[in-house]
C-alpha cells in the first residue's frame, strides 16, 4: 500500500518524541511505501533533513508556510463567490464548521489566488459585516491583519499539488490534518490521524500566554486551532491516540465513537533492557532527555534542581537534547549563570542508550506531553522517573489499575519547581529504591509497551481501514 504521512513542524526536520517515533514507524513497515507531505515554517529549511530517510520512503512533498507571505495578487483577477461559497466562508471566518469541500474546490479545482480572493468585494463585505458584529470596537486594520494571518496559511496550503496514495495518514490535526483532508477531497482516499497529544489543546494553551496575540482575537485564535481539528476529525475513517484519557478528549471534542482507537507507543525493549546499572561513585546523577523549548520548560527543571542542591551534595543533572528554540535555550543558559548552578552538563543531542549507563534516574518537566518515548526508555533501562502529571505520565509510572506492577516513579504538577525538587530528593535518598522502582518499570514497558506489539496494532488499524471495518471495536 502507498501511505501518505502528513506532517507538521516534527519529521524530518527536526529530532524530538515524534520524530523518533515517525522514523522507526517507517523502517518498521518495510511492506509499505511512503510518500512524506511535511509542513514547515521556513522555506530555507528545504531539503535539510535530520534524518537519513529509509528506503522504503518513495516520494517526499515539502510545503513551508512562510511562502504563503510571498503571495502576491494577480491584478484584475478579483473571484465573484456563488451564494455556496458564500456561506462556506461566513463558517471559515466564524471558525465554526464550514463545509471544507467548497473550500478546497476554490483552492484546489478553481486555483483561486489567495492574495487576490483576500481583496475580493465578497470577502471584504462578508468581513465587514464580521467587524460591525464581533469586534465593534476594535480598531479596523488589528482585525483585518488577524483574520488574514488565519486564512492565508489555510487558503495556501489548499491550492497545494496533492501526492497520489492510497490513504492519508496524519499524524497531528491542524495544518497537517487540514492537508490529510485535502488529499481525502482531491483522490477520494481514506483518511486516518494519529495524534501523540491533543493539539488543539496544546495551541489553546500556548495562546493564553502568547504575547504576539491580541488580546481581543485570543478567543478567535483558539477557536480557529479547534476548527482545524475538527475538519479531520470529521472526515477521518479511524482516529487513534496513545491512551484512555486521551480518547476521550477526542470523543469530547468530536471523534465519532466508532472511530476512536487508543494504540500506545512502543519502544525496543530488549536493547534497552539490556543497559547496565550505574557503577555507584557516590554522586546521584539524574538525567533530562528534554530539548531546549518552552513546551519542555526546561526554566522549571533549572530552578528545581538548583533547589535540590540546597537540599543535598553530590547531585549531577545532565540535560539531553537539543536546542528547538534559540531564544529561550539562551535564556536557560543565562539562568544558569545567574544563579550559578554547579553540576548541569549540556550534553546536547547524544546517543541515549549510551548515555544512560552514566544515569540513577530521569526526569521530565514537560508542560504538555502525549506519552513520552523518553519516559517508556528510562522505565525500560530499569531508570524510575520523576515527570509533570501530564499526558500519559501518570499511567507510565502508576499504572491503569490493570497492571499491577507498582509505582515506578514520582509526578509533580507543571511549574511547580519545590514540588519537583522535593521529588528528585526522595528519589536520590534509596539506591536500593531507585533499581526496583526500575525492575517494576521494566516490567510494565514490556507487558504493553513494546514495538512489536504496536506495530501489529497499527497493521491491523491499517487493514481495518481498507476493509473499512472501523465500527467501534477496539484495536
Amino acid at each position: 500500500m502507498r501511505i501518505c504521512l502528513v506532517l507538521e513542524g516534527s519529521y524530518p526536520y527536526i529530532h524530538g518524541g515524534v520524530s523518533t517515533w515517525m522514523h522507526s514507524y517507517i523502517q518498521n513497515m518495510p511492506e509499505h511505501e511512503f510518500v512524506l507531505w511535511v509542513i514547515g515554517a521556513k522555506a530555507k529549511d528545504r531539503g535539510k533533513y535530520a534524518y537519513e530517510l529509509p528506503k522504503n520512503v518513495v516520494e517526499i512533498h515539502e510545503v513551508f508556510l512562510d511562502d504563503a507571505l510571498r503571495i502576491r495578487p494577480v491584478k484584475k483577477s478579483f473571484p465573484a463567490l456563488n451564494d455556496e461559497e458564500k456561506a462556506a466562508l461566513v463558517e471559515l471566518m466564524k471558525c465554526d464548521r464550514p463545509d471544507w469541500n467548497i473550500i478546497c474546490r476554490l483552492f484546489q479545482d478553481k486555483e483561486i489566488n489567495p492574495g487576490n480572493f483576500l481583496m475580493g468585494e465578497d470577502f471584504l463585505a462578508a468581513f465587514e459585516k464580521m467587524c460591525l458584529q464581533e469586534y465593534p470596537y476594535v480598531p479596523f486594520a488589528d482585525t483585518f491583519h488577524t483574520i488574514r494571518s488565519m486564512l492565508l496559511p489555510v487558503f495556501y496550503l489548499l491550492g497545494t499539488p496533492v501526492p497520489k496514495a492510497d490513504l492519508y495518514h496524519a499524524i497531528c490535526t491542524g495544518y497537517g490534518g487540514l492537508l490529510a483532508v485535502l488529499g481525502h477531497y482531491k483522490y477520494q482516499k481514506p483518511v486516518v490521524l494519529s495524534e501523540h497529544g491533543i493539539y488543539s489543546r496544546e495551541r489553546e494553551e500556548e495562546i493564553i500566554r502568547a504575547k504576539w496575540v491580541i488580546p481581543s482575537f485570543k478567543k478567535q485564535w483558539i477557536k480557529f486551532f479547534y476548527m482545524l481539528s475538527d475538519a479531520i476529525y470529521q472526515k477521518a475513517s479511524a482516529v487513534s491516540c496513545l491512551f484512555n484519557r486521551a480518547s476521550e478528549i477526542q470523543k469530547e471534542l468530536g471523534v465519532p465513537e466508532d472511530r476512536s482507537y487508543v494504540i500506545p507507543n512502543g519502544i525496543d525493549y530488549k536493547s534497552f533492557s539490556q543497559i547496565p546499572y550505574k557503577v555507584e561513585d557516590g554522586w546521584v546523577d539524574i538525567g533530562a532527555v528534554i530539548r531546549f523549548a518552552q513546551i519542555k520548560d526546561v526554566k522549571t527543571l533549572i530552578y528545581a534542581f538548583y533547589e535540590l542542591q540546597s537540599m543535598r551534595e553530590n547531585v549531577r543533572l545532565h540535560i539531553l537534547g537539543g536546542v528547538d528554540d534559540e531564544e529561550y535555550a539562551q535564556e536557560c543558559y543565562d539562568l544558569i549563570k545567574q544563579l550559578s548552578i554547579p553540576n548541569i552538563v549540556l550534553a546536547g543531542r547524544v546517543d541515549v542508550k549510551k548515555y544512560m549507563e552514566k544515569l540513577d534516574f530521569t526526569v521530565l518537566t514537560s508542560l504538555s506531553e502525549g506519552q513520552p518515548l523518553s519516559v517508556l526508555e528510562s522505565l525500560a533501562a530499569g531508570r524510575p522517573c520523576i515527570t509533570t502529571d501530564v499526558g500519559c505520565c501518570r499511567e507510565l509510572l502508576e499504572g491503569t489499575g490493570e497492571d499491577s506492577f507498582g509505582i515506578t516513579g514520582y509526578l509533580a504538577p507543571p511549574m511547580h519547581r519545590k514540588a519537583l525538587a522535593l521529588a528528585m530528593n526522595r528519589m536520590c535518598e534509596s539506591r536500593k529504591r531507585r533499581i526496583e522502582m526500575g525492575k517494576m518499570g521494566q516490567l510494565r514497558v514490556k507487558t504493553y509497551y513494546q514495538t512489536e506489539m504496536m506495530m501489529k496494532k497499527y497493521r491491523e488499524f491499517y487493514e481495518n481501514v481498507r476493509l473499512e471495518k472501523y465500527g467501534g471495536n477496539r484495536i
